[in-house]
């Protein structure tokens, strides 16, 4: 229980379908703030009583769990590390991936729990051999599958999401009102909950540190300076203080990030369209296909709130295995995602979750990306001056 709307009406739910129902809200912040300022941030000490108030009015028992040592070596220190590595993360998908659905879910089982329920807009579909399949929720509009699209066949069997079927976010603002919570108009968190202020590169700067460094075009000519490599994602157009403008006159986009040469690439947007992306860090959400070695139609999308993309996917070998951090053995194969249409803006580090109709079949971390565009033939990866332009080896490969 979050302190939000969402969870609050999930957990009334889950009480009216007859199950025993816990409240727990996780402290992920050893510090965490007083008070929370409109839609900046969460996990506030605020957050926590009105999730306590909740689970008063609707009965149950309440817990605060501390996860904040969790939370900043999964999480939060993964998120710099992403970002000093040049990559572009996404930790509310590792925050699913390796907190709600892992270290909580581990806990609840552990105390003998059946599942954790969730305010999360998505279904779980069990088909007639009783394999859990994750589905799209009833409103693309509020549909949160897609951060949901790192959960494992055996997560889906422990998970619960009781608004999956909900019509809009605001039949639900309606139902918590007419339950008399406080928290019905309550406004949604839309930033990142441990930089609450919403200053993102100001952040980044205090734990990674700020070095002078080069803008080039993607001949290496010199266009600009900059004060930090990790404070500039793919696709930005603003903010880059070009020294020259483009021969044509036409805006620059950045087109990749070099950590170790703490370069930032920039050129026209058409070099952004991106036709090939692949990650070594894939898993299925229920079912693996069958051979997925053979290319199979699907639909790919790389941002909570981007629109679905028709696509051709396949796992193929590496050239080279690729370790993956943490306890997962290294890697030798790859998710391989081509568009039917460019993607636009894609970097790695970023998720592609693919879907098979509503259901969620898998997704991968981004390693690198191709872009469709004639004079920029490069395979961007997560380390581009370890990796010849042209090769199709990712970065943290030795080549």
């Amino acid at each position: 229980m979050s302190g939000g709307v969402d969870s609050a009406v999930a957990a009334a739910r889950a009480v009216e379908a007859g199950h025993d129902v816990v409240g727990v809200h996780l402290a992920l912040s050893r510090m965490p703030g007083t008070l929370r300022t409109g839609a900046r941030g969460c996990c506030t000490i605020e957050d926590s009583m009105d999730a306590q108030r909740v689970a008063n009015k609707i009965g149950i028992p309440y817990y605060v769990w501390d996860f904040s040592e969790r939370f900043k070596a999964d999480v939060v220190d993964d998120f710099v590390a992403e970002y000093t590595a040049g990559r572009t993360p996404n930790p509310c998908m590792r925050c699913n991936e390796r907190i709600k659905f892992a270290a909580l879910l581990e806990k609840a089982v552990d105390l003998g729990f059946d599942a954790v329920a969730t305010g999360h807009y998505a279904n779980i579909v069990t088909d007639d051999d009783g394999n859990r399949e994750l589905h799209r929720a009833a409103t693309w509009a509020k549909d949160q599958s897609y951060v949901l699209g790192v959960l494992t066949s055996e997560q889906l069997a422990h998970s619960m999401f009781p608004l999956g079927s909900t019509p809009s976010k605001a039949e639900v603002r309606a139902e918590a009102e007419a339950r008399g919570f406080s928290v019905a108009k309550k406004p949604d968190s839309h930033d990142i909950c441990f930089i609450p202020d919403g200053d993102t590169k100001g952040w980044l700067a205090e734990r990674v540190g700020s070095e002078q460094g080069q803008v080039v075009e993607r001949d290496g000519s010199v266009v600009g300076s900059h004060d930090g490599a990790h404070s500039f994602t793919v696709g930005q157009r603003r903010g880059l203080h070009l020294g020259m403008p483009a021969p044509d006159g036409k805006p620059r986009f950045v087109l990749e990030v070099r950590p170790i040469a703490n370069q930032v690439v920039v050129g026209p947007k058409e070099a952004l369209d991106i036709g090939e992306i692949a990650g070594a860090r894939f898993t299925w959400a229920g079912l693996a296909p069958t051979h997925p070695e053979i290319p199979f139609e699907c639909e790919v999308q790389i941002r909570a709130h981007a629109d679905p993309v028709a696509a051709t996917a396949v796992v193929r070998p590496l050239a080279v295995p690729v370790p993956i951090e943490g306890q997962r053995p290294a890697s030798d194969h790859e998710l391989v995602v081509t568009p039917h249409t460019p993607l636009n803006g894609v970097a790695p580090g970023q998720t592609a979750v693919v879907y098979i109709g509503t259901r969620v079949l898998g997704q991968c971390t981004i390693d690198r990306t191709v872009s469709v565009d004639s004079n920029s033939a490069e395979a961007n990866s997560t380390d581009a001056n370890s990796t010849d332009a042209n090769s199709a080896v990712p970065s943290g490969a030795v080549a």
